[in-house]
């Protein structure tokens, strides 16, 4: 027996598969590199030969050998937000599926260096192409060095010169909540935005102003918030003391929870005083209290597309598809709810205070 148990015996190799399916080392290679030139009674040979033996391909061995890693990597922030992990596992499960290995290069921020700096150590390790999980607000020479040696895809909507795109329609996804709480009878929305220098929350920004002013509604000031649930519930308290607000889109479910926690801690009622809007539909928004009503991002869609346009760059870098957009959908639950007649919010809503 070849297979390494608690006696630390070695591994089985290549020329133990061959020799347990009875076919040539050659042959066993030629099966795993997927070539079209086996018969199928073969493969079924190897094939099981590998499941027998536990076997395990060495990727350097691999690339040597095929000239391919058969690696996909992605670049990611370092944080705790779901969205980014969601997205990420998105892509792991597409590329598994696909017969790829992952590899994740993360970056503590969005300066361009960092993600230079992420996406050479990729790079280094032979992957065949990079999907960036990241906003890339910057290139630089070097950037478009890197992303024009290795297919390289972005999937929030930035792009270099050698890049190809998935994205979320995030303007839509804006419009979407927006135009929800007007049709409610709400005379205006507020919004609490993402960061300034991320383009989600730009486009964000930019969808919910257009919407109001093609409503012939006045755009209040909006605030800023770093995603978190804590910048949310900063900028609640704030909203919260301000008479008027009875609407506010909030550019993300982590901040809205925020937002949620502070108005009722001014005991202001959601949905009663104020409906809230959030996006992204993760897991909890439908179990806080109450539920929150937000503009879904299929996470997994993404992954799969962002996986499928990848491979196709890999495989014809010269006929790049046109960029694919996300269609977000908005997801009705118990935050939002008609506006009330003025008379009836004051009367009814003793936790109002200016």
């Amino acid at each position: 027996m070849t297979k390494q148990d608690d006696g630390g015996k070695r591994p089985p190799s290549m020329t133990d598969v061959a020799r347990a399916a009875g076919v040539s080392a050659q042959t066993v290679s030629r099966v795993l590199s997927d070539h079209p030139n086996v018969q199928a009674t073969t493969r079924a040979k190897v094939m099981a030969a590998v499941a027998q033996l536990d076997y395990r391909r060495n990727n350097a061995a691999r690339m040597l050998s095929s000239g391919r890693s058969r690696t996909l990597g992605v670049v990611t922030l370092r944080t705790s937000f779901y969205t980014r992990a969601a997205v990420t596992s998105g892509i792991e499960r597409a590329a598994q599926e696909a017969g790829y290995a992952v590899s994740t290069a993360t970056t503590a921020s969005l300066d361009t260096s960092a993600i230079e700096a992420a996406l050479s150590r990729l790079t280094d390790q032979g992957v065949e192409g990079i999907i960036l999980a990241v906003p890339l607000i910057h290139s630089s020479p070097r950037l478009e060095q890197l992303t024009r040696a290795t297919p390289t895809l972005t999937i929030d909507g930035s792009r270099t010169d050698a890049t190809e795109v998935v994205a979320v329609d995030q303007s839509l996804a804006a419009r979407l909540a927006t135009r929800h709480l007007l049709d409610l009878g709400h005379e205006t929305v507020w919004h609490i935005a993402g960061p300034e220098e991320w383009l989600e929350a730009a486009s964000r920004r930019d969808g919910w102003r257009a919407t109001l002013e093609a409503a012939g509604r006045a755009a209040p000031p909006p605030l800023e918030g770093d995603w978190s649930p804590a910048s949310g519930h900063r900028n609640g308290l704030v909203l919260g003391r301000i008479r008027d607000v009875t609407a506010v889109f909030v550019a993300s479910d982590e901040m809205a929870f925020g937002v949620v926690r502070a108005l009722h801690e001014l005991g202001r009622r959601v949905p009663d005083d104020v409906s809230v809007v959030g996006v992204d539909d993760i897991e909890l928004a439908a179990y806080c209290s109450p539920p929150l009503t937000t503009v879904a991002q299929p996470f997994a869609q993404m992954g799969e597309l962002a996986v499928a346009h990848l491979l196709r760059y890999i495989t014809a870098p010269e006929a790049v598809p046109a960029p694919a957009l996300v269609e977000p959908r908005l997801v009705v639950r118990a935050s939002t709810a008609p506006a009330r007649g003025p008379g009836v919010r004051d009367a009814d809503s003793p936790g109002r205070h200016g």
